[in-house]
């Protein structure tokens, strides 16, 4: 099996994102599958067009999303992307689309087909805390979820993707009110490791 996983750039101020500094420590090589990395722009529309590009590139299986939701305490694993784009901050390129749809054909909504709960489940035997999210929010990470699921319906048939919330890690609260959320890195890229695991073992 081969596994493209993506993780944003750093965005709303941030130095870092800790998708991406996950996604950089995540093995290359999970029970025998082929993890791809690629870090894809925090901008409406161009994360979705990189992944595309590497799809057309690799021919991955599994498309796995990470992104930041800085104040969730864990891990959250998302069931649906939907049709929506709303900017509550701009993105890296300042743009700020108001209640647009991201497909004009595309259905309202896409579940991801990924074993959402599974993967949850695994993680929280694991002693971590995670829970299945049923928003992804309008902003950068839905455009990509919605947007991946949308390309597996029409154009990739039988390609799986899902995606994958993870909050702040501790450098970036050191200067955010007291009892902002996070989670260490260690234990973002142990989820995110058994997140893959379970999608493996489920195939």
């Amino acid at each position: 099996m081969k596994i493209l996983l993506t993780g944003f750039d750093p965005f709303g101020g941030e130095k870092v994102n800790p998708a991406w500094e996950a996604v950089k420590q995540v093995k290359d090589e999970i029970k025998g599958s082929e993890i791809i990395k690629l870090q894809i722009p925090t901008v409406f529309g161009k994360g979705p067009k990189k992944i595309e590009e590497k799809i057309e590139e690799i021919n991955p299986d599994v498309v796995l999303s990470i992104g930041q939701a800085g104040m969730r305490s864990c891990v959250s694993v998302e069931y649906i992307g939907v049709n929506a784009r709303v900017a509550r901050i701009p993105d890296n390129e300042g743009n700020e689309p108001m209640y647009e749809k991201i497909k004009e054909d595309g259905a309202d909504g896409y579940i991801s087909n990924l074993p959402v709960p599974e993967m949850v489940e695994n993680i929280k035997k694991a002693g971590l805390p995670a829970y299945v999210s049923f928003t992804a929010g309008a902003y950068v990470c839905n455009d990509v979820l919605y947007s991946i699921r949308y390309l597996g319906e029409r154009k990739y048939k039988g390609l799986k993707s899902g995606f994958i919330h993870v909050p702040f890690i501790a450098e970036q609260v050191i200067d955010k009110p007291a009892g902002t959320p996070f989670m260490s890195e260690d234990d973002i890229v142990k989820s995110i490791e058994i997140a893959i695991e379970t999608i493996i073992d489920e195939k």
